[in-house]
């Protein structure tokens, strides 16, 4: 799928509004379905069960209690999903490359080196339950950083020399962070596993709460961008000859999409594969246009991720599996698809 050209109509402002409505509809869908829907285990085994709404408001509902445990996790799940998404569409339009995510440019194994590290010196005896959160935040801007030194050419970005200096410092990362937990405890090497598996369990409103403004100031930024990212899709020459400030823009949607990225592990640690599989597969459904696109992703990834919660919730109740676990089930089969979809337009094996 070419990222300026499809066959989508044009993009008008209804076509616009009826697109993100729809998507907004489907959003608050399933965030109720993820609030109320739960299993409970009964003399014929599992069941589904189904919450009252009026329990959200009601303090009398025998309800009430269970459905507030669920809501910061479904918070958390729209807004980690929305984070990832939107910053796996804007990497895709800034290195023209349908396979661009946070995990490929190195930007999630930088975070989870830095939460492994945090670990392993006992970081939350000293700040808290919020301590591996901040060394994982530190560690994507510390990433962030570093891969921009090693990629930058001058005033440019090149999404080649970009690609490469992410996959080197993320087998670097992953290395150390293999070397560290060989070298901890037992209980230390639990929790890093469980760290770095990506779960919303034990999700406090708090948590949410500190993540919320960010993540919202970082995708309003990309929003903003819509218009440089499409001219970017087309090429940095392109968009120079329509009069975008290539290498600023450059430096803002990879900087900007970094630490959205860093912000959503610090919350729920690395999840993979929803900056893949949401905007590639929107962009196949709706268009290349970004300005429908970028807004899209967010509500679709945050579609997708409550969903993977709560089956990750629900499927082998009343134990879990890690959210990480589950989203990474579905994307590797999806990236295998792309990639052979890719190697049929010999786009990335060259034409025969």
């Amino acid at each position: 799928m070419s990222f300026i050209s499809g066959n989508a109509p044009r993009l008008t402002a209804k076509r616009l509004v009826v697109t993100l409505a729809i998507c907004l509809a489907i959003a608050i869908a399933v965030a109720t379905f993820s609030v109320l829907t739960g299993v409970v285990m009964g003399r014929d085994g599992r069941a589904l069960q189904f919450l009252e709404l009026r329990a959200v408001w009601d303090p009398t509902s025998q309800d009430h209690n269970i459905l507030w445990l669920r809501m910061p996790r479904v918070l958390a799940a729209l807004l980690v999903g929305g984070a990832l998404a939107g910053a796996g569409c804007a990497l895709q339009a800034l290195l023209r490359n349908p396979l661009a995510e946070p995990f490929t440019l190195g930007i999630s194994s930088g975070s989870s080196l830095a939460a492994v590290i945090g670990i392993r010196i006992g970081i939350e005896g000293t700040l808290g339950e919020l301590g591996v959160g901040a060394a994982a935040l530190c560690g994507a801007v510390a990433t962030l950083l570093v891969v921009w030194r090693l990629a930058r050419i001058g005033t440019q970005l090149p999404a080649a020399t970009l690609v490469l200096a992410g996959v080197t410092v993320s087998m670097w990362c992953s290395a150390a962070s293999l070397l560290i937990q060989y070298t901890s405890d037992f209980s230390d090497v639990s929790h890093m596993l469980r760290w770095m598996m990506g779960s919303l369990d034990s999700m406090r409103l708090s948590s949410v709460e500190y993540a919320l403004l960010p993540i919202l100031a970082g995708l309003a930024v990309l929003v903003a961008y819509a218009r440089e990212l499409d001219a970017l899709a087309a090429g940095p020459e392109a968009a120079a000859s329509v009069g975008v400030a290539v290498a600023r823009t450059q430096i803002i949607v990879f900087g900007v999409a970094s630490l959205l990225v860093g912000t959503a592990i610090a919350l729920a640690g690395p999840i993979g594969f929803i900056g893949l599989i949401v905007p590639h597969a929107l962009r196949a459904i709706i268009g290349p246009s970004h300005r429908m696109l970028v807004p899209a992703s967010v509500l679709g990834g945050a579609v997708l991720l409550a969903l993977c919660d709560a089956l990750a919730r629900m499927a082998i109740a009343p134990a879990e599996l890690p959210t990480g676990a589950v989203t990474a089930v579905l994307g590797g089969p999806f990236f295998v698809l792309i990639l052979l979809g890719q190697k049929r337009k010999a786009a990335m094996w060259g034409r025969v």
